[in-house]
C-alpha cells in the first residue's frame, strides 16, 4: 500500500497547469473565429466555457497552498502575529496590484498626459520593484535593494497621482470599479488564510467555513440576505462567498491531507477526493435549475461544478505526480508553479509594446485552429521567459 509523503509535488504542477491555462485563455481575445466554449460564457447564459473554470481552479490552489505554507511558518518558529502581518501584507499586495489593473479598462489617454500603454507598462515596472524576492545581502547591496523598493512605491504613487479615467464631462481618478483577478485572489486569500490560522488541521472548522461561504451564495441569490442590503455597499464577502469558498475547498482537501498522511493511504485519500468532488457536483447541478451556472453572476452551481472540477483533477494529478513520480513530464512548465505572479504579469509588458509599435501578426495565424496553437505557444513563450527571470533572480514574491 502506498503511503503518503510530507510534501505534495502536485500543487506545483496544477498550479503550472492552471497558470498555462490562464495565460492561454487571456489571449483569446487576439484570435479570429475560435469555438466560443473556449472563452467565458455571457452573464445571462445558462452555461459555462474553459476560461470560466481558470479561475476558480486558481483560487482552489491557493487554498490548497495556505496550509502548508503556514505551518512551515509555524515550524520556524514564527509567531501567530508575525504570521497574520504577513498574511495583511500579502493580501494588500495583491489588491493594490488588482486594483491598478482594473482602472486600465477606464483609462483614457486623452485626459492623462501618459499613453494607457506606457502607465501599464510602467505600473508593471513598479509592480516588480517592490515585490521582486531580491538575494539576501548585507551593507550596500542591501541598501540598494531598499532602495528599488521605494523607487516603486514612489512610481506606483506617481502613476496613480497621474491617473485619468471616465470621459472628459465626467472626469474619474482610481478607484476600486471591481477588485480585479489579483484583488479577488487578496481578499479570498485574506479571508481563508486566518481561519486556517484559527482552526488549523480541526477539520470540523474548516469544513464549517467551506459550508458558510458556499450557503451565503446560495442566500445572496435566494434572497436570505436581502435585510442586509444596506450594509452590502460598504462591507460584504467577495463575490457572495464565491471566492473564499474556492480558497476553503482548496484548504480542505490540503487539510484532508494532514489528517491522512501519518495512518492513511494514497488510495484513501484519492477516494476522499473523488467523494469531494461527487458532493460538489451534486451542489452544482442541484441548484443549476434555480439560477444557472454563471462565472459573471459567481452563481452557485458555477461554484460546485467548479469545486468539484478542481477536486477530481487535484486527485488525477496526485496519482500521476506523487504516486507515479510523473513530475518529469511536466518541466517545460515548473515556472509557472515556481514564479507563478512573475509569469502572469509579463504578458501585460508584451501587450502594451504589441499596441504602442502596433506590432500584429497576420490574421491566417490568429484564425481558427492555427490562431488556437499560436496562444498556446504564446502561454510557453512566456512561461520560458518567466523561467530566464527566475534563473537572474527575477521572480516576484508576495
Amino acid at each position: 500500500m502506498i503511503k503518503l509523503s510530507g510534501r505534495i509535488g502536485s500543487i506545483d504542477v496544477f498550479r503550472a497547469l492552471t497558470m498555462l491555462l490562464m495565460i492561454f485563455v487571456n489571449d483569446l481575445w487576439t484570435l479570429e473565429d475560435i469555438p466560443s466554449w473556449l472563452g467565458h460564457a455571457a452573464a445571462d447564459e445558462d452555461a459555462m466555457g474553459l476560461a470560466d473554470v481558470v479561475f476558480p481552479a486558481f483560487l482552489f490552489i491557493v487554498g490548497l497552498s495556505i496550509p502548508f505554507a503556514i505551518n512551515n511558518r509555524l515550524k520556524k518558529g514564527q509567531t501567530i502575529s508575525q504570521i497574520s502581518y504577513h498574511i495583511l501584507l500579502r493580501s494588500a499586495a495583491l489588491i493594490i496590484i488588482g486594483v491598478f489593473h482594473v482602472n486600465l479598462e477606464n483609462y483614457n489617454s486623452e485626459l492623462a498626459w501618459m499613453n494607457k500603454y506606457w502607465w501599464e507598462i510602467l505600473i508593471t515596472i513598479g509592480f516588480f520593484l517592490i515585490w521582486n524576492s531580491y538575494p539576501k545581502r548585507e551593507g550596500v547591496m542591501n541598501s540598494l535593494f531598499i532602495g528599488l523598493r521605494i523607487t516603486g512605491i514612489l512610481l506606483l504613487v506617481f502613476l496613480a497621482s497621474i491617473y485619468r479615467g471616465g470621459t472628459p464631462e465626467e472626469p474619474v481618478w482610481i478607484r476600486a470599479y471591481w477588485w480585479g483577478i489579483l484583488g479577488l485572489i487578496g481578499w479570498a486569500y485574506l479571508i481563508s488564510a486566518f481561519i486556517y490560522l484559527f482552526a488549523r488541521t480541526n477539520l470540523a472548522i474548516i469544513i464549517a467555513g467551506l459550508v458558510f461561504f458556499n450557503l451565503f451564495n446560495v442566500g445572496a441569490f435566494a434572497g436570505w440576505l436581502d435585510f442586509l442590503s444596506g450594509v452590502k455597499k460598504y462591507i460584504w464577502i467577495v463575490g457572495d462567498g464565491s471566492m473564499p469558498a474556492f480558497t476553503m475547498a482548496g484548504v480542505t482537501a490540503s487539510v484532508i491531507y494532514m489528517k491522512l498522511k501519518k495512518k492513511a493511504t494514497a488510495l484513501q485519500f484519492l477516494l476522499a477526493m473523488l467523494a469531494l468532488a461527487i458532493i460538489m457536483f451534486a451542489f452544482g447541478f442541484g441548484t443549476r435549475p434555480l439560477w444557472g451556472i454563471s462565472k459573471i453572476r459567481a452563481t452557485p452551481a458555477w461554484i460546485g461544478i467548479c469545486s468539484g472540477i478542481s477536486y477530481l483533477f487535484f486527485g488525477i494529478l496526485y496519482l500521476l505526480i506523487d504516486i507515479r513520480n510523473g513530475r518529469k513530464w511536466f518541466t517545460l512548465i515548473d515556472a509557472a508553479g515556481t514564479s507563478t505572479l512573475t509569469c502572469y504579469l509579463i504578458p501585460y509588458y508584451w501587450y502594451s509594446v504589441l499596441a504602442l509599435t502596433s506590432i500584429s501578426l497576420p490574421l491566417s495565424l490568429r484564425t481558427g485552429p492555427v490562431g488556437i496553437i499560436k496562444s498556446v505557444l504564446f502561454a510557453l513563450l512566456i512561461i520560458q521567459i518567466t523561467g530566464v527571470l527566475e534563473r537572474i533572480n527575477i521572480k516576484l514574491r508576495i
